[in-house]
C-alpha cells in the first residue's frame, strides 16, 4: 500500500511541475524607445543617407546625452513592465553596444562592390533582437498648478514593423511634478490591455512562427539566373520547394519571381531554433545559403540583412 501511495505522490508531483514549467506563457522580449513625433518635437533628428537618398531619423544618443526626462521615463515604463512579467531590453545599453562595433558605419557588399546598406534603426534592432519596439510618445499638460501626462504607446513587432498593440490616454490631472508619477497616473489604466494584446500576438508566433520578408536576386556578373534548371527543375520551383519544407507550418507567399529576382513575403520561421536562440532573418536564411552552396546547384552566394526580419540572398558571388 505505502508503495502504490509513493508512486501515485510522485506522480502527482511529476504532474504538478509540469504544469507550473509549461503552464507558464513565455514572454517576448521588449524594448522601449522614444517616437520619430517626439524625438522630432524635442530637436532629436538626423539625416542619414540611404543609397542617395537623405533620409531623417532619430538621433537616439543625442536625446539620451540631453534630455533627462528620457531616461526617467522610459526607466519608469520599464518598471512598469516588469512588475508585469515582461522582461525588457534597455535601450540606452543597446545604444552603446552599437556604437562600439566596427561595422557601425561600414556597408555590406560583395567582392565586385554590390551591396546594401542598413539604416541606424535597422541596426539597433538587431542588436538589441527584441521581439516587440515599444514606442512611446508624451506630452506634459498645465492646468494652472495642476500638471497631467498625455501619452501614446504603440507595440511594433521589430521584424515587420506592423503595429500591433496600442494605448493612449491622459491622466487625471495632479499637483505633482514629478514626470513618472504623473506618467504612471496615465499609464495604468490602459497598460494591462495594452500587454494582453502583445502576449496574444506573442502566443499566435510561437505557435505559427514570426513573420520575415525573403528577397532572392543575382549578381551581374553570375552567368546563370533562377530560371535555370536542376534535375530537370527549374531554380524558382527549388527554392519554393525549400521554403515549403523549412517554414513553419509551409506558411509563405511568392509575391514575385522572375528570372532575376524572387520575393518571399509572410514567411513564418520557428521563434527559437535548437539551441532556444530567437531565430531572426539570417539564421533562417543561412540553411538556404548552405543548401544553394552545394551540389548539384554550387552557386556560390552572399547573405545580407535589413533589421531582423529581412534578407536578401545575392546568388553568383560571395
Amino acid at each position: 500500500m505505502r508503495k502504490i501511495l509513493n508512486i501515485r505522490f510522485i506522480t502527482l508531483l511529476a504532474f504538478f511541475i509540469a504544469s507550473t514549467v509549461f503552464g507558464q506563457a513565455k514572454k517576448p522580449t521588449i524594448m522601449v524607445v522614444p517616437s520619430d513625433v517626439w524625438c522630432n518635437k524635442n530637436g532629436y533628428m538626423m539625416e542619414f543617407d540611404n543609397q542617395g537618398t537623405k533620409v531623417k531619423i532619430p538621433d537616439y544618443k543625442k536625446a539620451f546625452q540631453e534630455n533627462s526626462d528620457l531616461m526617467v521615463v522610459i526607466s519608469k515604463l520599464n518598471g512598469l513592465m516588469a512588475d508585469r512579467g515582461f522582461p525588457l531590453k534597455n535601450m540606452e545599453s543597446a545604444l552603446k553596444t552599437l556604437e562600439s562595433e566596427s561595422a557601425e558605419n561600414a556597408m555590406l557588399s560583395s567582392k565586385s562592390g554590390a551591396g546594401v546598406q542598413e539604416s541606424p534603426i535597422d541596426k539597433l534592432k538587431k542588436t538589441a533582437k527584441a521581439d516587440i519596439i515599444m514606442q512611446l510618445t508624451w506630452t506634459l499638460n498645465s492646468t494652472g498648478p495642476k500638471k497631467s501626462v498625455t501619452f501614446n504607446l504603440q507595440g511594433i513587432d521589430a521584424y515587420t514593423d506592423k503595429q500591433i498593440a496600442t494605448a493612449t490616454g491622459t491622466g487625471a490631472a495632479s499637483f505633482s511634478v514629478e514626470l513618472p508619477v504623473l506618467l504612471e497616473e496615465a499609464v495604468l489604466a490602459h497598460i494591462d490591455n495594452f500587454n494582453s494584446s502583445l502576449q496574444a500576438h506573442f502566443d499566435d508566433m510561437f505557435a505559427n512562427g514570426r513573420e520575415i520578408i525573403v528577397r532572392i536576386k543575382k549578381f551581374d556578373s553570375w552567368s546563370g539566373d533562377l530560371e535555370q534548371e536542376y534535375d530537370g527543375k527549374e531554380l524558382t520551383t527549388v527554392l519554393e520547394d525549400w521554403m515549403t519544407a523549412n517554414s513553419v507550418k509551409g506558411r509563405f507567399s511568392t509575391t514575385d519571381a522572375t528570372e532575376n529576382m524572387m520575393l518571399f513575403e509572410q514567411v513564418r520561421i520557428p521563434l527559437y531554433d535548437a539551441a532556444g536562440k530567437a531565430t531572426d532573418a539570417r539564421g533562417f536564411l543561412k540553411g538556404l545559403q548552405t543548401f544553394l552552396k552545394s551540389a548539384p546547384y554550387n552557386i556560390p552566394n552572399k547573405l545580407m540583412m535589413k533589421g531582423l526580419g529581412q534578407a536578401v540572398l545575392v546568388l553568383g558571388e560571395k
